[in-house]
């Protein structure tokens, strides 16, 4: 089945096609130059972005597939979480192409899309397995036991990791996007230089706010005045404490569960320590990890075209008058 994944949840207009599994293509527009102005993503700029890019993204993912609009044989697009003003260009979009070629429409979870995105990778986990999902607006542990079935076991309080790293990123004046910058200094500096906390370690639920706060206090007492070596090895701690946290709460629930299968996905899952540490940890545990590859990690349309065509397939589908929604709970 030939399936056309639409996202728009935030600020990537995104279009892929794929077929049994496989992916024919895969087609990103960033929106990162018109908000790094801003430090952050402005939903009004987002919303105008996915207008003017949204046609184009879908004829070019068409066009690197070989294929032509009358292929498609079902559409798959991000339904929520995320905002709503940008959902819904894509959302729209899906459904005008189902009306006209007269195929089947499915409204997709963006976090399921992120955990579907590991059935693109040569390889693949089997049923039941423990996800992390986290990214610059989740940060989340589930117990996947099939596709559509998943249990929450933690998730943030407060802050997502990738908001963490991107606030850090603001207040140090390194650029948007933060995990990208702070990723790329972190790997000239010392991550023991600086004592981050490591909030709620009894607890499998997330916090980021006080490493955030114990920066921010740091800048206070001591100012700005620190040289390239400082400033790395400040990076490199502060991005120690989120992956530390992120490891062994992972690998935890793995382990209170009694799962020996991990899956790490969404944008943060394409930092550079957090795989590298993650990998020896699993190793150390005898737990099989899974990441998606790069590409597949930040927001793209492969996921969802990924889970469409596991929906779609199963009989799955929407009717026209779908909406976007901003929360969408994944768990049972």
């Amino acid at each position: 089945m030939i399936v056309l994944g639409i996202e728009s949840s935030c600020d990537e207009t995104a279009a892929a096609l794929v077929s049994d599994g496989k992916m024919l293509s895969n087609v990103i527009a960033s929106q990162i130059k018109d908000h790094s102005p801003y430090g952050g993503v402005v939903p009004e700029i987002a919303s105008r972005k996915h207008i003017e890019a949204i046609v184009s993204v879908i004829k070019k993912a068409l066009s690197e597939a070989g294929l032509q609009m009358r292929d498609i044989e079902g559409v798959a697009v991000t339904r929520g979480p995320g905002l709503v003003g940008s959902l819904l260009i894509g959302l729209s979009a899906a459904k005008a192409l189902a009306y006209a070629l007269d195929i089947p429409l499915v409204g997709i979870n963006h976090l399921e899309g992120h955990i579907a995105a590991i059935f693109l990778a040569e390889k693949r986990p089997v049923f039941p397995f423990i996800a992390l999902v986290v990214s610059g607006g989740h940060t989340s542990v589930y117990l996947a036991k099939d596709h559509q079935t998943y249990s929450l076991l933690g998730q943030t309080r407060d802050d997502a990791a990738g908001e963490a790293f991107d606030k850090a990123a603001k207040m140090l004046n390194l650029g948007y996007p933060g995990g990208v910058v702070i990723d790329k200094l972190a790997k000239n500096g010392n991550p023991q230089a600086f004592a981050f906390p490591r909030a709620m370690k009894d607890s499998p639920d997330f916090s980021f706010s006080g490493l955030k706060t114990s920066l921010l206090v740091m800048l206070k007492k001591r100012g700005r005045n620190f040289s390239d070596e400082e400033l790395s090895d400040i990076v490199a701690s502060y991005q120690e404490a989120i992956v530390d946290v992120l490891i062994e709460k992972t690998l935890q629930a793995a382990k209170d569960n009694n799962i020996d299968r991990v899956v790490v996905c969404g944008g943060v899952a394409a930092n550079s320590r957090l795989r590298e540490k993650f990998s020896k940890a699993a190793t150390e545990r005898s737990v099989d990890l899974f990441i998606p590859p790069m590409i597949l990690c930040t927001d793209n349309a492969a996921m969802v075209a990924a889970i469409g065509e596991v929906l779609l397939k199963s009989g799955r589908h929407d009717v026209l008058d779908l909406n976007a929604v901003s929360r969408w709970p994944l768990s049972e």
